[in-house]
């Protein structure tokens, strides 16, 4: 009985897995924008999924929070265009 419910649990996790959408299908060209502390580079996905918008280049004196949350708020930019 247990190795039934074991496989169950093991299919439905599967199932589940193959529902999960991955990032890189969602993906634009990344793109640079101007900020006081520099120039920061973002990753920007398509417009139903700028949570996922984040940096992939900032300057040394920037922390990733800081990079990410420009580059949330230029998707959120092009989101309202």
């Amino acid at each position: 009985m247990l190795s039934t419910r074991l496989v169950a649990v093991a299919f439905g996790g599967l199932l589940v897995a193959g529902c999960v959408p991955n990032p890189d299908q969602f993906a634009t060209e990344p793109v640079e924008i101007n900020t006081p502390g520099g120039v920061v580079t973002c990753q920007l996905y398509t417009p139903n999924r700028v949570i996922w918008d984040r940096s992939v280049a900032r300057p040394d004196t920037m922390t990733v929070q800081q990079a990410d949350n420009y580059c949330r708020g230029e998707g959120q930019r092009q989101l309202r265009r």
